[in-house]
């Protein structure tokens, strides 16, 4: 997408509801996100608070730089946190840049602190705006994320909140106590260092109580035994359970790992297909077409130990948005049968390999999780939100 294609789409976007009213909105992609995203900036009176993992200096990166820095400019305050992994070979370009126009910006354990240790990411997606609009989920900020002639962008997904859910939000970031409830369709979750097992409990609970339908869409898919053992459960009681996982991976010896996994579902009766168009990276989940999980959050033992967002809806119009989303890419996408889990060469050396992979990350991610757990800093723990949830047909 060009820069005047994302200047039409900023000019004809609607305005913003007023912060009483609660709305939320699915976003396919960067080439419906970027645009609002960019928009929320500009129109910026308060502050901004943006946490991203992977931030790309140029191409619709060197927008946000722009957007960001005019922002500081007119008085705006502004705070950015970008991941020292993630962002390895641009955040420290962003950063000085940023910090010229009177941003503030924390890069999150830069490389070099694998060296003593500090080895946690920050995973979050996250933009705040006068603590009325917030956009939350999978997306990064980069070129990969937007459609450009031939070129499929990544099949990723985000969504847009407004409303009091948005400075209940700010007050999240820092503050560990229990906060008053509010009426919502949503709840919001974010995680410090460890915490990412809260996480993992909503897809559990999510999953076990499922009685129509599980669909999930996940680019990095390696559950623990426990997750699968739900999946499974599920399908064995009648539960329609589809899962849409990466045929193509920015990261190849996840897709091997998950590989392994795909007799045991395929037995039990789950439906597995590869999305191979471009790369799967949305973290989503759909039970009964009445619950909506999406974040940054992977099921993948990596999570457990990162800075993570999930939030839970519950309204049915954004449900639907996300399971025609799921099929959308489900009749693109290729069938796994248990013709090609069964070959010799997957049963006698890939799998056993994949399975290796697997039990060596889990290890590796728990022991790094139990310990970030422990000492987590104060100004990035979270306590447990405590907002009620009911059913919205908004």
């Amino acid at each position: 997408m060009n820069p005047d294609s994302l200047r039409l789409k900023l000019e004809t976007h609607q305005q913003p509801v007023s912060s009483a009213q609660e709305s939320v909105a699915l976003l396919d992609g960067g080439d419906q996100a970027y645009p609002r995203m960019l928009l929320a900036i500009e129109q910026a009176i308060k502050n901004v608070h943006l946490e991203v993992y992977s931030f790309s200096l140029s191409g619709v990166g060197s927008q946000f730089i722009d957007a960001l820095s005019d922002a500081a400019s007119r008085g705006v305050r502004v705070s950015v946190m970008i991941d020292g992994w993630g962002s390895a070979w641009s955040g420290r370009t962003i950063a000085a840049t940023l910090r010229q126009s009177g941003c503030k910006v924390r890069i999150y354990n830069r490389l070099l602190t694998a060296l003593i240790g500090r080895i946690g990411r920050n995973h979050r997606k996250i933009l705040l705006v006068d603590d009325e609009v917030a956009f939350l989920g999978g997306i990064n900020i980069g070129d990969e994320n937007m459609d450009k002639g031939v070129q499929v962008s990544w099949a990723d997904l985000a969504i847009e909140i407004r409303g009091p859910q948005c400075a209940r939000l700010r007050k999240m970031f820092y503050r560990r106590i229990q906060l008053p409830n509010i009426e919502s369709s949503l709840r919001i979750y974010l995680c410090g260092l460890g915490g990412g097992r809260r996480m993992r409990r909503r897809y559990l609970s999510a999953f076990s109580r499922a009685q129509e339908s599980i669909m999930v869409a996940h680019g990095y898919f390696l559950p623990d035994p426990t997750v699968v053992r739900t999946l499974i459960a599920a399908a064995r009681r009648g539960v329609k359970v589809c899962l849409l996982l990466a045929g193509r991976s920015d990261i190849p010896f996840t897709r091997l790992a998950t590989r392994s996994l795909y007799g045991r579902l395929l037995a039990a009766g789950v439906v597995i297909h590869e999305w191979q168009a471009s790369v799967l990276h949305a973290k989503v989940a759909t039970t009964d077409g009445s619950l909506l999980l999406v974040g940054s959050f992977n099921l993948d033992p990596f999570s457990l130990a990162n800075l993570e967002t999930l939030v839970e809806v519950k309204n049915e119009k954004v449900v639907g948005e996300a399971e025609s989303w799921i099929h959308t890419h489900l009749s693109d996408s290729r069938l796994i049968t248990s013709l090609e889990t069964g070959s010799r060469l997957q049963r006698w050396l890939l799998d056993p390999f994949g399975g290796i992979i697997s039990r060596m990350v889990d290890a590796f991610s728990r022991i790094l999780a139990d310990r970030k757990r422990r000492r987590m800093p104060s100004e990035l723990s979270v306590s447990k939100p405590t907002i009620p949830l009911r059913a919205s047909k908004k």
